[in-house]
């Protein structure tokens, strides 16, 4: 063959080529439109239908609490019981609410400190889905020489629900509890913490972890209709 043969040949298998290219370039164009890759389009936030808020504590249902002995703090001078905040931004809202309880009936020499802690934010940019598992599961491998966690799924609530059980190590009889209840429901994520802790010469005993458990779990669920409101 002579050299315009061959470069004859060449020719048609680059120009095929190029047009080969040409016609990926176009669908490959035609997908990043599709998804809005070219127009910076993010996906949608996924809320499930809940609302920020600037009051949480007004969302925030106690009565399981309450049902199981006991009642909300008086308390004095400055402070406020209960307490909250809230941040409204483009990217995150973020809820918070904390409220003192005490045993019902407690006398004045008993010694308790119990709080319930809410949390609640609406992720508008980020999907928290692929991290939530994750964040909770790391306290399995939180272990010290006095407490170690114990964490398990939760059924019944949002897509997918978390319960994280501080267990002692102690043989000394129970004085309270701490327990977590996490919550995600689309881009929105929930925690609530129970926090208690009773003397041993008081007259009030504390709830065991699971007692803890089901009341938060009984209030989250009332708490989360209320926040869709």
């Amino acid at each position: 063959m002579g050299p315009g043969a061959g470069g004859g040949g060449g020719g048609k298998g680059w120009l095929w080529g190029l047009g080969g290219a040409v016609v990926a370039s176009a669908v490959w164009a035609g997908a990043l439109f599709a998804t809005g890759a070219f127009d910076g389009n993010e996906a949608e936030a996924d809320l499930a239908g809940y609302r920020y808020t600037t009051n949480l504590c007004g969302s925030t249902d106690s009565q399981a609490i309450e049902d199981s002995g006991y009642q909300q703090k008086d308390e004095s001078g400055s402070s406020s019981n209960p307490q909250h905040s809230s941040s409204e931004n483009p990217a995150l809202d973020s809820m918070t609410c904390n409220i003192d309880f005490e045993p019902t009936g407690a006398g004045s020499s008993d010694y308790s400190s119990v709080w319930l802690y809410t949390t609640a934010s609406l992720h508008k940019k980020t999907d928290p889905g692929p991290e939530f598992e994750a964040e909770y599961r790391a306290y399995e491998d939180q272990k010290t020489s006095t407490y170690s966690y114990e964490v398990s799924p939760v059924k019944g609530l949002g897509e997918e629900a978390y319960v994280v059980k501080q267990e002692s190590k102690s043989s000394t009889s129970n004085t309270g509890a701490y327990v977590i209840l996490a919550v995600r429901d689309g881009w929105m994520t929930y925690q609530s913490t129970w926090s208690e802790y009773v003397s041993t010469s008081s007259s009030a005993s504390a709830k065991t972890p699971e007692e803890a458990t089901e009341m938060l779990r009984k209030s989250a669920k009332a708490t989360l209709e209320k926040m869709k409101g």
